[in-house]
């Protein structure tokens, strides 16, 4: 049970930070909290069954154009609705988490709603791992983790786009007076995020079903590993995946199943409360702005 319950917790970590990455790239380069986040996963998995069911697409074509069209609304809304918004946080989380139930309810109002809603595995076979039989669509969902990292690695230290995200993080007002324009690339930063969640969409969806609710448990997921490994790094985000995602696997497996939100929400708690930056954040502690 302990190598099962290591190896399951791995792979959870995998998907926290697979989930978690967009929302922490976003608000790294913007500042933006995008409480749409949840909405977007779930719009990026309907977006691949209604292409497939509707038009007859092959899957593969129905998720790339699913996570095209899914991170360029993202960055429509952000253009009409976020952009004058800027600054104002509490008007920020209002925004986005408005827009992001007007579309997780709006499924549920045409009736997406129902077990019949899922996507096709990647592969439907399952594969030994330290003695432990894994289907391999988890197998496919870690690899697809590991190389969004690298992607994103090389991504930000080796492209001009990528640079640029760095520059902002590190101070706006500074790369705007080296020419880098702030708002295309804030805006670039929401789109590449979206895709993110999108792409963690098409990859964990075939392990259960497509539900408007299960936006909400994304967005608390990103929320709680960005929180927990501090809001921009993302260092924190990798550390704070594999703690939560072990913490998780090992309370379902010798505790009870239904724990690992209490868990999740538990960790929220306690970081606020003794390290409020997070465990590898940049932001000062609540101590040192007092």
């Amino acid at each position: 049970m302990f190598t099962a319950a290591v190896v399951f917790g791995f792979i959870n970590s995998a998907m926290l930070c697979l989930l978690a990455m967009g929302f922490n790239l976003t608000f790294g380069v913007s500042g933006v909290a995008n409480f749409a986040y949840g909405a977007f996963y779930v719009l990026a998995a309907f977006g691949t069954w209604i292409l497939m069911n509707t038009l007859e697409l092959p899957f593969v074509i129905s998720a790339i154009l699913a996570i095209a069209s899914t991170a360029l609304f993202s960055g429509l809304l952000y253009r009409l609705f976020l952009l004058r918004l800027r600054g104002m946080i509490i008007s920020e989380v209002i925004v986005t988490f408005a827009m992001g139930m007007a579309i997780l309810e709006g499924f549920r109002y045409v009736g997406f709603v129902g077990t019949q809603y899922t996507l096709p595995a990647f592969w439907d076979k399952s594969i030994p791992l330290l003695g432990v039989y894994v289907d391999a669509q988890r197998v496919t969902m870690v690899g697809i983790a590991v190389v969004s990292l690298l992607i994103f690695w090389l991504f930000t230290r080796y492209s001009g786009v990528g640079l640029s995200f760095r520059a902002i993080a590190q101070d706006e007002y500074t790369a705007m007076t080296l020419g880098i324009n702030v708002d295309r690339s804030i805006l670039l930063s929401v789109v590449f995020g979206t895709a993110y969640v999108s792409i963690a969409a098409i990859a964990l969806t075939p392990l259960g079903n497509i539900s408007a609710m299960s936006g909400y448990g994304v967005l608390i997921n990103a929320l709680s590993v960005c929180i927990v490994g501090g809001l921009g790094s993302t260092g924190g985000v990798i550390l704070a995946s594999l703690l939560i995602g072990n913490v998780q696997q090992f309370t379902e497996f010798y505790l009870t199943s239904h724990g690992s939100m209490v868990v999740t929400l538990l960790a929220i708690f306690l970081v606020l409360c003794f390290k409020p930056s997070g465990l590898l954040g940049r932001h000062k502690e609540l101590e040192e702005r007092i």
